[in-house]
């Protein structure tokens, strides 16, 4: 009878990294931890590894880095994360959701979110004005209040401007500044030069407060701001192309992760049809994704990096690229790895 088994290997002689127990009575930071981590299995070792393409990306001084979000990140008390980011420099362009940066809208400026109590029926919840995201709570008065927000901002436009998403949302961030608001998202984004962009942005409180500010303007007699989503578009482009090396952190999937991602293919058909325009190759050259979707439902938030690779989207690792993709709820995993970053780079 054949042997189905050759020479038994012992790991060590082809290349194979041993894994290794979490000791946690040597672990003294969060750092300390997520690199115990990352010798570990399943998904704490991918957790570890979103940490280590975090920092490789924040320390190469030649990458610039998107960060994309989806999900209720700022109404589950998320904003700080993203402010960390911004403000230590890690992030050069924000995509997002509309309801994101409005809900964080809200906290900066002072507007409180709650805890659901589940003894509260649903229908209670409509007569009170509280609109229930899981567990969370965002009061409606909140959304009546960041409504004179954007009031304010958009009765300051000059006439004959045309807006898109990213300079209304500088404009919110300045506005927030001069109201002396607390630290969140928009305003951090204005302090640091960093757009933010929301590219579904009619399918959001933002676009709706905008919509409903148009229509006050024409009922008093004049006439609606124009919005043109193609400007963003452009405005992203540009600054792709200005250089060479990327990365991308994901929170989630969604419009903002597909409209990051779209930019490479978006160079190589512009070059393609407009020749004039074509221009060398730029990948995401590192990736870092944390969102709970499968594959195998087939969309794009759930996607792997591979699969991005194929799209020429992603550079493959026999490449260059890293990537690395953690299937975990996000307020669990995003803070852990950030604080495990700032620790590393602080040391």
């Amino acid at each position: 009878m054949a042997d189905l088994r050759g020479e038994y290997g012992d790991g060590h002689e082809d290349g194979l990294e041993p894994v290794r127990s979490l000791d946690l009575s040597s672990t003294d930071s969060v750092d300390a931890l997520v690199r115990g981590m990352a010798k570990t299995s399943f998904g704490g070792r991918t957790l570890g590894e979103a940490a280590d393409v975090l920092e490789a990306m924040v320390r190469d001084e030649d990458c610039k880095v998107v960060l994309t979000l989806s999900g209720a990140m700022t109404i589950a008390k998320q904003g700080l994360v993203i402010c960390d980011m911004i403000e230590r420099g890690w992030v050069h362009a924000v995509v997002s959701t509309g309801a994101l940066m409005c809900h964080g809208l809200a906290e900066t400026a002072g507007m409180q979110h709650f805890k659901h109590d589940p003894r509260m029926k649903d229908t209670e919840l409509l007569k009170k004005g509280y609109n229930r995201v899981y567990d969370t709570l965002e009061l409606e008065k909140n959304l009546d209040d960041t409504e004179e927000i954007i009031h304010a901002v958009l009765k300051d436009v000059p006439d004959g401007t045309t807006l898109c998403s990213q300079d209304l949302n500088r404009r919110i961030g300045e506005h927030l500044i001069g109201m002396g608001s607390g630290r969140g998202p928009l305003r951090s984004a204005a302090e640091h030069d960093v757009p933010i962009y929301v590219p579904a942005f009619t399918d959001s409180e933002l676009g709706l407060d905008f919509a409903t500010h148009n229509h006050r303007r024409v009922g008093d007699g004049g006439t609606p701001i124009p919005f043109d989503p193609f400007l963003d578009l452009e405005h992203y482009r540009q600054r792709f192309i200005a250089n060479d090396s990327w990365g991308i952190f994901t929170i989630g999937g969604g419009v903002p992760r597909n409209w990051a991602q779209q930019f490479p293919p978006y160079n190589d058909i512009l070059g393609k049809r407009v020749p004039e325009m074509a221009r060398e190759p730029i990948r995401y050259r590192y990736a870092v994704r944390i969102c709970p979707e499968p594959t195998h439902w087939g969309g794009l938030s759930g996607c792997d990096y591979s699969e991005g690779v194929s799209w020429g989207k992603i550079v493959p690792a026999s490449e260059g690229g890293r990537w690395a993709e953690v299937r975990a709820d996000a307020t669990i995993a995003w803070p852990i790895v950030v604080r495990a970053v700032m620790e590393r780079l602080e040391s």
